[in-house]
């Protein structure tokens, strides 16, 4: 059960830079996409990355927790992908373990899927959303939350904002607005479970965490946000000059759940699991989505806010 939230009396700061200049292609969802430099079939998979020296590279899961087949398939794909990617870390958008909590509830939804990952040292960042337990998550020494509700951490050029949309009261916005303010990365990245913006059908937008976030995402200038609890996939078009993604369909699935047609998403994918790529180098993310039978769904690159894009 949620507490009552308390709503920040803040003016919404001008909208930031949208997209800028970007280059426009099908992709394979439908929709059209921000076009990223084209890559070979490396060892039989599609890559879309430019996997550039010193950039930063993660994946991205999200209501992934269920210990069933498809977690694992996702799983696998990820470690294949992996073999040639190299990602260094997962964020994970919540529903991180649905149903019990128990040693071996972890063990068989989590240690096991992402064995091999584990195994490679690559660290899981999660979030917590509605079905996860904070008291035992947020010390659970994998999910790297160190005893935190919520927590930052950096990886090069990437400064990354992990909240609980659970219970987002004054504290905890005191703590981002802090944490925003004295951020010096070139990019700041936020991630959480319940969505500020979605198409999706079953549970919909959170309007009041959205009144709450977004006037301190666009006064410090946050340059995309993740989130997940619906159980599909969403790139956004950008809002306030905000990129959004949308993954919560790496374990669940809730088939024909976006309202098609929508004016909101870029790209909508509701008929398979996926999970992302990610790769920021100099002023440029480049992103991946693949499904579960490995097909890219969505790809491209998105400059920096006030920044041109990549040639």
């Amino acid at each position: 059960m949620r507490v009552r939230r308390y709503v920040l009396v803040l003016m919404l700061a001008a909208a930031g830079a949208g997209l800028h200049g970007q280059t426009a292609v099908n992709s394979a969802a439908g929709a059209r996409a921000a076009e990223a430099p084209p890559q070979p079939v490396v060892n039989g998979l599609d890559l879309k990355l430019p996997l550039k020296n010193g950039s930063v590279r993660w994946a991205v899961i999200g209501d992934n927790g269920t210990g069933d087949q498809p977690e694992l398939a996702i799983a696998d794909l990820m470690q294949r992908y992996w073999q040639v990617v190299k990602f260094d870390f997962v964020t994970m958008d919540g529903d991180n373990i649905y149903g019990g909590h128990s040693p071996s509830d972890f063990q068989r939804k989590f240690e096991t899927p992402y064995k091999q990952l584990l195994g490679e040292k690559v660290k899981f960042y999660a979030s917590l959303g509605n079905h996860d337990d904070p008291s035992i998550e947020r010390n659970y020494q994998l999910y790297n939350m160190g005893g935190n509700r919520y927590y930052t951490f950096n990886k090069g050029d990437v400064e990354f904002f992990v909240l609980d949309s659970n219970y987002m009261d004054p504290q905890q916005l005191s703590w981002l607005e802090d944490k925003l303010k004295g951020s010096t990365a070139k990019w700041k990245i936020a991630y959480f479970h319940h969505p500020l913006f979605t198409a999706a059908k079953f549970h919909g937008p959170d309007v009041d965490l959205r009144t709450q976030l977004m006037p301190l995402f666009t006064k410090y200038g946050v340059n995309a946000v993740w989130y997940g609890h619906e159980h599909v996939y969403e790139r956004i078009k950008p809002q306030s000059g905000i990129y959004f993604f949308l993954e919560g369909s790496s374990g669940e699935l809730r088939f024909h759940n976006l309202r098609k047609p929508n004016d909101l998403d870029e790209v909508g994918f509701d008929t398979n699991r996926a999970f992302m790529l990610v790769e920021v180098a100099g002023d440029n993310l480049y992103f991946q989505t693949i499904s579960a039978t490995g097909e890219t769904v969505d790809s491209g690159v998105l400059p920096r806010q006030g920044t041109q894009p990549a040639k």
